[in-house]
């Protein structure tokens, strides 16, 4: 059949590819993390496959799509508009240097903090396949932004991305100072977000500072509660940390927090939607 239409969705490389009709109407998509076609008509199917062998990598299957999971109905009801999923690693940067201040010394700054935000973004989109999931520019109303939030086996980490400016960076209870620069209150924030984070998903969030192309980093013995990500050191360090979250919970986490709604400051008529996680001690059963 002629006029089929293969459309991606969420971020390049990573989403579904939609095979729709020249109406618009959706006959099928290819999951690439699954490697599966589902077909939702079935006189299209060699269409289908046809349209699609372009971007098949691999084997692949073929069939009617799984049944849904509410995290499933709950991110086919999303509204476009209302999906962070689709963020890149330092959007707000972007606009910023594109309609900020001209001067050549903010400039540059701006090109270093987006540059840290792009690598260490990246970096965590890596870590899909081995059962991570992760947002970019999440807004926390009233403290800013998390530059970064990571789903996965060993729980949730709201991250800050700090440019280490090929500098010493000394990380305290209350302070981050990079170089000579004056320190910043990073760790304080953090902390505040995550709290803020783990009312809005209802399940604990980790605070996360990465400092990215740092010389060297020295943190505080008293600095136990907030985890120090470096990108050489981040996969192997998330991949020995105990498992906490299984499969299902961490899609049903990412799927809530995608939402933009979840990020709104709760209505006091408003009960939340939000739903309650347990997440397992190390060493405990499954």
């Amino acid at each position: 059949m002629r006029g089929l239409k293969v459309l991606p969705s969420g971020r390049p490389g990573r989403g579904r590819l939609y095979v729709n009709l020249p109406d618009g109407q959706a006959v099928a998509w290819y999951d690439r993390q699954t490697n599966r076609i589902s077909v939702l008509a079935d006189q299209h199917r060699d269409a289908v496959l046809a349209a699609l062998r372009p971007y098949l990598a691999g084997p692949y299957t073929v069939g009617p799509p799984p049944v849904p999971t509410p995290a499933d109905l709950r991110r086919l009801a999303l509204p476009p508009d209302e999906d962070l999923a689709p963020n890149r690693p330092g959007e707000d940067l972007l606009g910023e240097l594109e309609h900020g201040a001209a001067g050549t010394r903010a400039r540059h700054r701006l090109r270093q903090d987006l540059t840290a935000h792009q690598r260490m973004g990246d970096l965590l989109d890596s870590l899909e396949p081995d059962g991570w999931r992760v947002l970019h520019g999440i807004p926390l109303p009233g403290l800013g932004r998390f530059d970064h939030l990571l789903m996965g086996p060993a729980g949730i980490f709201g991250i800050r991305t700090v440019p280490g400016r090929r500098q010493r960076a000394a990380v305290g209870d209350l302070l981050l100072a990079v170089g000579r620069a004056e320190p910043r209150p990073d760790p304080r924030w953090i902390r505040r977000a995550a709290a803020a984070a783990t009312r809005a998903l209802a399940a604990p969030v980790l605070p996360a500072l990465a400092l990215v192309d740092a010389s060297r980093v020295e943190v505080a013995p008293t600095v136990r509660d907030i985890r120090i990500l470096e990108p050489a050191t981040a996969a192997a360090h998330l991949a020995a940390a105990p498992v906490t979250l299984k499969p299902p919970d961490v899609e049903a986490l990412f799927t809530q927090a995608r939402d933009a709604r979840t990020w709104l400051p709760p209505l006091p008529h408003r009960r939340s939607r939000s739903r309650s996680f347990t997440v397992r001690k190390p060493g405990s059963g499954r």
